[in-house]
Order: structure tokens, then C-alpha cells, then sequence
């Protein structure tokens, strides 16, 4: 588990990324890590062992992901509790099906590859 709720400590927020591409996470992690305290995970089981829903303010999953979709973590993220902001990713976005974005309450959908300066607007107004 990351440490108790370390951005309210130091004022910045907690972002957690889960991709199986390595390339992507190091993206996420060099364009918002100035701004954001950025955790990582190269999997959904990863994930859901790593984090605790209420140490976070933000997840960002791609869809397709070892273990479970990233409709499925977020889905058993919220089941635990976790009541913050989610953004989901995704190269296949014909696989989207918009009720379940809408059920998890997914605020956010980008398409690979990133419009990262999109990314980063919507990040900031979730967060802000």
C-alpha cells in the first residue's frame, strides 16, 4: 500500500497509472510527476495489491491489461470504496461499451495513441 495520504502532506495529489506498456507508464510518469505524486503498474492485480482506493485521487487504466480489463479494475476499486476520478485508455476504442463508462463513473476516455496535452487539461480539471 503507498504511504498514508502522502499528497495531503505535501499538497499534491496521487495519481496512479496501470499500463503493460512500459513506454506508456515512463510517459505518464515524465509529464506528471512535477505536478502529481505518479505511482505505477504494469498490471491489475499489481494494482489492486499495491494501492488502497482511499490513498488515491485519480486512476488512469488502459482497457486491455493482464488479470483484469481496466473496466473491471476500476470496477473492484470502486467496489472497495474508491470514490476519486478515473480516466481509461484505450487503442481499441470500438470495445468501449459507454454504459460501463458511465455506470463506474469513467469521467474521462482517450484513445491511443495520447493527445498528452488533452490529457494533461483533463487531468487538471479532475484534480482541480
Amino acid at each position: 500500500m503507498i504511504a498514508q495520504k502522502q499528497s495531503s502532506a505535501e499538497g499534491m495529489k496521487v495519481i496512479v497509472v496501470v499500463d503493460d506498456d512500459e513506454s506508456i507508464r515512463k510517459t505518464f510518469f515524465l509529464i506528471l510527476h512535477e505536478k502529481y505524486r505518479v505511482y505505477l503498474a504494469k498490471d491489475s492485480k499489481e494494482a489492486l495489491q499495491r494501492f488502497s482506493p482511499s490513498d488515491i485521487d485519480l486512476i488512469i487504466a488502459d482497457l486491455k491489461l493482464p488479470y483484469h480489463s481496466g473496466i473491471e479494475l476500476i470496477g473492484k476499486f470502486r467496489e472497495a470504496g474508491y470514490l476519486g476520478q478515473a480516466i481509461l485508455i484505450s487503442a481499441f476504442p470500438d470495445q468501449i461499451d459507454g454504459l460501463d463508462l458511465s455506470h463506474l463513473a469513467i469521467a474521462r476516455f482517450f484513445t491511443k495513441p495520447l493527445d498528452l496535452e488533452a490529457l494533461d487539461n483533463s487531468i487538471h480539471l479532475l484534480l482541480n
